[in-house]
């Protein structure tokens, strides 16, 4: 068949036309496709409360009220319910992410926990098919999760506990990993299996969709961890090498990388950060809690590069209120080993697609309750 000049304008114009027609049509729906960064890229609400924490215990009430808001004002879904089923549905099998590195004082807390299935269930996934993880088993029973897990919960471990090398491959997957120019102190250049870290077979084989549970709290070599440093250093083994020493620090590096993968970019749905007690200095353990402070806040994302960039804000702010510098200029001291922390991971994982680190480009929604 001969094709005229009119025909063959209209058949270099259509890939422009389809991708504007796709970009109305996900415009018109409010929502994209899940994973990172999700359907509300550069969309964070932080829900405030002055009640959902009382003389450092956490109260259920505020929280489940807090809870309910943000994901309604992140989906802008008329329920709470209708919120969570534009996640998941009946047939996912969905992990939770914990941290629970900051025990005994700063961990993710039961109460955000179990609001989280409660919503997971109104979506209609039973607790059968809810999975809490974190790397390390042993860390995982010193934060007490197994004593407060509803009843059903399943949960799961990758590593009993943390070792000098990090390379046992029991519970990691041997065809998904993350190579790059780094080895563990001792390593083997030569030995490929020194240059990745492989991901868990937790997040490659035995979940089908990730919530991050994660804490707003500072970090030694990072600079923090809130959801993007939650997953790379919390779901891959072979972590140690990004930060071998107080000057060999490759955070800013490795935290990207590792969450470029399209595992991650696939399976990872929603970001729930705990800030009702977050950790401004001293992170990402606290001898002491010296550093604790009552923020009341939680945060909502499905982007974990603009929910970093929101909390690194948020931490900044409070180290200002207690006369320090902030985390990219503030030198090493006894509380924080590391020469420079790294930061920059967020405006680098934004420059990877995973999200949005701009600040005048987040679109920050604030909400306080009372």
């Amino acid at each position: 068949m001969k094709l005229g000049r009119r025909d063959l304008l209209r058949a270099a114009m259509a890939p422009a036309l389809l991708r504007r027609v796709t970009t109305n049509a996900r415009a018109d729906a409010g929502a994209g496709k899940l994973g990172i960064p999700g359907p509300y890229p550069g969309r964070v609400v932080a829900v405030e409360h002055p009640g959902s924490i009382i003389e450092g215990k956490y109260q259920r009430e505020p929280v489940r009220e807090m809870m309910r808001r943000g994901m309604m004002e992140l989906t802008g879904a008329p329920s709470w319910q209708e919120a969570w089923r534009v996640f998941f549905e009946r047939g996912d099998v969905v992990g939770i992410k914990v941290n629970p590195v900051g025990q005994p004082y700063i961990i993710s807390a039961p109460e955000v926990f179990q609001e989280i299935v409660a919503g997971l269930e109104a979506a209609g996934i039973p607790r059968r098919d809810i999975v809490a993880f974190d790397r390390y088993r042993k860390q995982f029973l010193g934060g007490g999760f197994d004593r407060w897990l509803p009843e059903g919960v399943r949960w799961t471990w990758a590593t009993d506990e943390v070792g000098e090398f990090q390379l046992d491959m029991d519970r990691y997957d041997p065809d998904e990993y993350v190579e790059m120019a780094l080895i563990p102190k001792g390593g083997d250049p030569s030995n490929p299996h020194h240059r990745r870290s492989y991901l868990a077979k937790f997040l490659t084989q035995e979940v089908n969709k990730v919530v991050t549970l994660g804490v707003l709290k500072h970090h030694q070599s990072a600079g923090f961890t809130i959801a993007l440093k939650n997953l790379s250093h919390g779901l891959v083994n072979n972590v140690a090498r990004s930060h071998v020493s107080s000057s060999n620090n490759a955070c800013g590096y490795f935290i990207p990388a590792v969450v470029d993968h399209r595992i991650f970019r696939e399976k990872v749905v929603l970001h729930v950060i705990d800030g009702i007690l977050g950790a401004y200095h001293g992170g990402p353990g606290s001898k002491t809690g010296k550093y604790l402070w009552e923020h009341k806040t939680l945060y909502f994302a499905t982007d974990p590069v603009a929910v970093d960039r929101v909390g690194w804000t948020a931490l900044d702010r409070k180290r200002e209120e207690m006369g320090m510098l902030p985390i990219a200029l503030a030198p090493n001291d006894e509380d924080s080993l590391f020469v420079r922390m790294q930061p920059e991971f967020v405006e680098i994982a934004g420059l990877l697609g995973l999200g949005e680190s701009d600040e005048s480009k987040i679109d920050f929604r604030r909400v306080r309750l009372s």
